[in-house]
């Protein structure tokens, strides 16, 4: 079975050059990078990015570099057609892999256990169409969700929402969000454009969720501190 590893890092972002500040002395995209270089089973090792800086820091980590096009670099740009570029690259679709894992440039909770586990899974079931890494997040239930309202008033965000909701969240159905750290796709799902949930539909219909307990997209300084304080934990 192939497997080759996609990591995503593009340079057009709010917080400028986000995916290579450094942190504890490393650029942030060291940390997910690394831990894909530690998974044995993994075939080969590309960076897709926009950005010459992030694409010669992914180099230096042992990523083969795709040049991203300027129609996939944008604030807008979505993820799926990100990774179909990479898999109409004619020397990906000449050895097309089986799984691939896509990390993502800014997220630095990765480890490459937590890789290794998720592709075990999706190899034990290859009717699994992704396998995800997820947290649960209470405090951010749905049924806590508001939105204001033509008239400027607090109503529910879901339409159809329940009449009576308890106020503490240990009352609530557990809910969970996805990591957005890696994704462990199965390609020849993920070609065959079998659709799941809105809105990140290309992982298709089937799913397979990976607890874990904390994640962190970087996205401003604010992230960047809680990212150290996260690194520095890991050491201790």
């Amino acid at each position: 079975m192939k497997m080759d590893c996609l990591l995503t890092a593009r340079g057009n972002n709010t917080l400028e050059d986000k995916n290579i500040l450094m942190l504890n002395g490393k650029p942030v995209l060291y940390y997910p990078a690394l831990a894909g270089k530690k998974v044995k089973v993994i075939d080969k090792y590309y960076v897709s990015s926009d950005c010459d800086k992030i694409l010669n820091v992914a180099y230096d980590l042992g990523y083969s570099k795709v040049k991203r096009p300027e129609e996939l670099s944008k604030p807008n740009s979505q993820h799926v057609d990100v990774i179909k570029h990479f898999l109409n690259l004619p020397s990906v679709a000449n050895e097309m892999p089986d799984i691939l894992v896509v990390l993502l440039g800014n997220n630095i909770t990765v480890k490459s256990l937590w890789i290794e586990e998720c592709i075990e899974i999706m190899k034990q079931d290859m009717t699994i169409s992704c396998v995800a890494p997820v947290y649960e997040d209470c405090d951010h239930n749905p049924y806590r969700c508001k939105k204001i309202n033509a008239d400027g008033f607090i109503e529910s965000f879901m339409e159809n929402s329940p009449s009576s909701i308890s106020t503490n969240r240990q009352d609530l159905p557990k809910s969970f969000f996805f990591s957005h750290n890696f994704w462990v796709l199965n390609v020849k799902k993920f070609l065959d454009g079998e659709l799941g949930d809105a809105p990140w539909s290309f992982m298709g219909k089937k799913v397979f969720p990976y607890k874990i307990e904390r994640s962190i997209d970087i996205h401003d300084m604010f992230d960047m501190g809680v990212a150290k304080l996260w690194l520095d934990q890991q050491i201790e």
